[in-house]
């Protein structure tokens, strides 16, 4: 199974090479993966450069765009830059954070998971992060979801869904639609994958309103909206998020901007929403 790669990575010098030993050292290796140096103005490139010289299937894609961090937008592009370099030649297509640690079985491991199943859309690992010396599991991890930073999509699935969004949410609506289109999804908790950087370390003030424009904009509608606001808030440990989040659904709604999905595919998704929530609460 021909697993391609792409790693968006701006001023990443201190984890890109632990990323890259632990894709070198798999069992099953992919057959290509392409670092795109978004702008980074640290070693980054330096070190890239250092792998695609030792080995011939890991590729440097330099890319310019703004130092701002913001969420969505600045990874995607950045992904669609190393998408356009690479060939249509993958059974699985990944993007991938450049602060993991995988654990050798890793790709070998989804790869069993995607031959076993013709209708797995997409599948992940659990993201492990370090505290007082110890690693555990990422507080935003969950059995249904499939974490932005280390997201692999089944060829078919992956175009069937119009590929990525370029904007905040894009790691949500991915799976919705995939769900839409009666993909399925899978986590294995077995495959522990160590996230070096916490998600959300750098995000900034304006991003953090992006996350309520994300759920206006895959037409969660108000209710929804709060809940999940006060539920994701609650995680991250912040009733300030929360009023950020719900001042950027307000801000969106108010300049109307254009939504990601459809009205028909927007009644799946809040349908799917109020089973979730009505399931936890029974469960």
């Amino acid at each position: 199974m021909n697993f391609y790669i792409i790693i968006p990575a701006h001023n990443e010098q201190e984890s890109i090479a632990l990323t890259l030993d632990s894709l070198v050292r798999q069992a099953l290796q992919p057959k290509q993966v392409v670092v795109v140096n978004d702008n980074s103005t640290d070693n980054t490139q330096d070190i890239v450069e250092a792998y695609t010289t030792k080995y011939s299937w890991i590729r440097l894609v330099n890319s310019k765009s703004s130092n701002e961090h913001l969420p969505g937008s600045k990874i995607i592009n950045a992904f669609y830059k190393g998408l356009e370099s690479m060939d249509d030649e993958y059974d699985v297509i990944c993007k991938f954070d450049a602060d993991l640690i995988f654990p050798e079985n890793y790709l070998h491991q989804l790869a069993y998971h995607f031959s076993a199943n013709e209708r797995l859309g997409m599948a992940s690992g659990f993201c492990y992060i370090q505290k007082n010396n110890n690693w555990v599991l990422e507080n935003l991890t969950r059995k249904d979801h499939i974490r932005g930073a280390l997201k692999a999509y089944r060829k078919a699935c992956f175009t069937q869904i119009g590929k990525l969004k370029p904007s905040m949410g894009w790691d949500t609506v991915d799976e919705l639609l995939a769900k839409y289109y009666g993909w399925e999804l899978l986590t294995d908790e077995t495959l522990h994958v160590k996230h070096l950087k916490p998600t959300g370390i750098s995000y900034n003030k304006a991003s953090k309103y992006m996350q309520g424009e994300a759920m206006y904009k895959m037409r969660y509608g108000f209710i929804i909206t709060l809940i999940s606001a006060l539920k994701l808030a609650y995680k991250k440990h912040s009733l300030s998020l929360f009023r950020d989040y719900m001042a950027g659904y307000f801000r969106a709604k108010k300049n109307k901007i254009a939504f990601l999905v459809t009205d028909e595919e927007g009644k799946f998704i809040r349908d799917l929403r109020w089973r979730g929530m009505l399931k936890n609460l029974k469960g």
